[in-house]
């Protein structure tokens, strides 16, 4: 965990890389679960008999499964204190190399990219990418934002 004093700390880590976040195991239960709450029961993710001889051999999280887990990622790599809030602003880029098989372990680590003033407070854009147990490639590459609002004085 990466713990920034106040934005101007994090302002100075751009380019400064950290993590990883401890290993966690995506279980079918969390993508049935993730399913029912988007509405997408896609076989290659709920129906096990029937993706054992899909083209994964077996089912895989949905992607965006994958990157719901950010939050929680997040707060396991870094925080900023000093803060009013941090509010989450959306994403720049995301994209999904490689499937996560249910099963596999996955962990991510970070990279600060850029933070800026902005009349609200400041944008930062952090990398996040989350990688799978044992794979070259990583399941997920997004680039985030999080406006950080100043504490009152």
């Amino acid at each position: 965990m990466r713990t920034f004093a106040n934005v101007q700390e994090l302002k100075a880590a751009v380019g400064e890389k950290f993590g990883p976040t401890e290993w966690r195991t995506v279980t079918q239960e969390q993508v049935n679960l993730f399913a029912d709450a988007t509405d997408d029961h896609q076989w290659i993710h709920v129906d096990v008999e029937r993706a054992k001889a899909g083209p994964f051999g077996g089912t895989i999280a949905h992607g965006y499964l994958s990157l719901s887990l950010l939050p929680s990622l997040m707060d396991e790599l870094m925080t900023v204190e000093s803060v009013a809030m941090g509010i989450n602003y959306g994403l720049n880029k995301v994209r999904f190399p490689r499937p996560v098989p249910v099963g596999a372990r996955v962990r991510a680590t970070a990279e600060v990219t850029d933070v800026k003033g902005t009349p609200a407070g400041y944008l930062s854009n952090v990398k996040v990418t989350i990688e799978v147990e044992g794979e070259k490639r990583p399941a997920c590459i997004a680039e985030t934002l999080s406006l950080f609002v100043p504490a009152a004085e």
